[in-house]
């Protein structure tokens, strides 16, 4: 096609507009929300994975919206009475439709690739030490979406020629897209449907931790479906009758049969950890994954300190190194609880917060008292836990302070700890030492009453 023409029919499409809809509608959600996205270690602006999740999980909104205007498109021909005009002239309708499919996919891809360059640009020019190319494919996947998407639209558009269906064709993908990604999410243990079919909504789930990232068997099962899907969409542009219509939906069939043959049905098989971003990089025994490298130096000097101020407390028993927690976990589920390490992560909203003496308290009682419960942006964790760090830095420490940065106030720790840290202190310095070491014991084991072993010997277990 000549360039004249193909101006002609860019004017006279909402490819354009389509293309400056979707960088307008994720950037002012992402802009005018102050959502997840902008708190803890997996903002979208400070790692290349999380950017590209964040990005993608935005299509929960915009590819039901570029179904919808695909299929708004699908109705230019019967609404300008020209379907009988276009049959009768010698160019073939294939030609048509690929030409309109292809230039309104190219929009769209266009409109989301200034969407994820907008995060690049952030991300490059930021703290972030882990640069590569692996988050490319999940970016790449999220724009095929969104053009396959659109000539899905334009053919039901073109099959269905009602005023309805655009309308009805948006708030119908919107609410699937809805279901199956929330099914498709590992951290979240409630899943309505299988993850097989989960995984055909083209939106991601929430990064929610730095180091996951899409498997490659993701990545392919979900291309064939789309691919399936914007071969459904151009066929439909095409076809001149029911029985062309009825083949046309051979690829969408055959791509959802193949893919759901390729996508994992274990959601711990779909959001993996990046081995790569999860390798430690250390300074003695204090290490972290690669990704948070850049973290390293502030960490080492009070990490050093926080491991010597608890060898001189409670000797062979204490913990030896520092090491950044990677395996994957649900949001609700226990973190790891080794007894010879102190296990952190930057999603500890307490830990994040921290820096110089503070953090090196944090760590102290990360070490002696690890968390039976998780204390992110999404899981504000337990009192109880906060109070048997508080006391167990303090004693190593040898004064009481409440840890910033949790949900609990100064007044709600002061309560849960003071009456069993005046009690604590009351006994002989062997006696402390004992029950600091039954603390770490308790907490290891995530024994329940285990502030109880600080005052009471006999603190009940799980």
């Amino acid at each position: 096609m000549n360039i004249p023409i193909l101006r002609t029919e860019l004017r006279r499409s909402v490819a354009p507009w389509a293309g400056a809809v979707v960088p307008a509608v994720a950037l002012a959600f992402l802009y005018l929300i102050s959502g997840p996205w902008w708190h803890g270690a997996s903002q979208w602006t400070v790692q290349w994975t999380p950017m590209a999740l964040w990005t993608r999980s935005l299509l929960v909104i915009l590819w039901p919206v570029a179904i919808g205007l695909g299929a708004l498109q699908g109705l230019r021909d019967h609404r300008s009475k020209i379907t009988e005009l276009l049959t009768s002239t010698p160019r073939p309708a294939r030609h048509r439709a690929a030409v309109l499919a292809g230039m309104t996919a190219l929009t769209l891809a266009s409109g989301y690739a200034l969407l994820v360059l907008v995060g690049a640009v952030q991300v490059f020019t930021g703290p972030t030490a882990y640069t590569h190319l692996a988050w490319l494919p999940i970016s790449l996947v999220a724009a095929l979406a969104l053009g396959a998407g659109a000539a899905l639209g334009m053919g039901i558009g073109r099959a269905l020629p009602s005023v309805l269906t655009p309308p009805m064709l948006t708030v119908a993908a919107f609410l699937a897209t809805n279901l199956l990604r929330a099914s498709a999410d590992f951290a979240v243990p409630q899943a309505a449907v299988s993850n097989r079919l989960a995984l055909l909504s083209p939106a991601s789930a929430d990064a929610r931790n730095a180091l996951w990232t899409l498997s490659g068997s993701v990545h392919l099962g979900q291309t064939l479906w789309l691919l399936g899907m914007a071969a459904t969409g151009v066929a439909l542009l095409a076809a001149a009758n029911r029985r062309g219509r009825l083949l046309a939906l051979t690829p969408l069939l055959a791509g959802a049969v193949i893919a759901l043959l390729v996508l994992p049905s274990d959601p711990r098989r779909s959001y993996v950890v990046d081995p790569v971003a999860a390798t430690q990089v250390c300074d003695g025994p204090v290490c972290v994954a690669k990704i948070h490298e850049a973290r390293l130096a502030d960490l080492a000097g009070p990490g050093k300190k926080a491991l010597s101020l608890m060898k001189d407390a409670l000797g062979d028993q204490a913990p030896g190194s520092i090491h950044e927690s990677t395996a994957p976990r649900a949001i609700s589920a226990e973190p790891e609880r080794p007894r010879d390490d102190v296990l952190i992560s930057f999603d500890d909203v307490v830990l994040a917060k921290a820096e110089g003496d503070e953090l090196t308290r944090v760590l102290i009682g990360q070490g002696l008292a690890p968390l039976c419960f998780p204390r992110t942006q999404n899981a504000s964790g337990r009192l109880d836990d906060l109070a048997a760090q508080g006391i167990a830095a303090g004693w190593v420490l040898g004064d009481l302070k409440p840890l910033d940065g949790s949900v609990w106030t100064t007044g709600d720790q002061a309560e849960e700890a003071r009456p069993r840290w005046d009690k604590l202190n009351a006994l002989p310095r062997a006696e402390q030492v004992a029950r600091i070491k039954a603390l770490h014991t308790a907490s290891v084991s995530c024994a329940e009453g285990r502030l109880d072993v600080l005052a009471d010997a006999g603190g009940s277990s799980r």
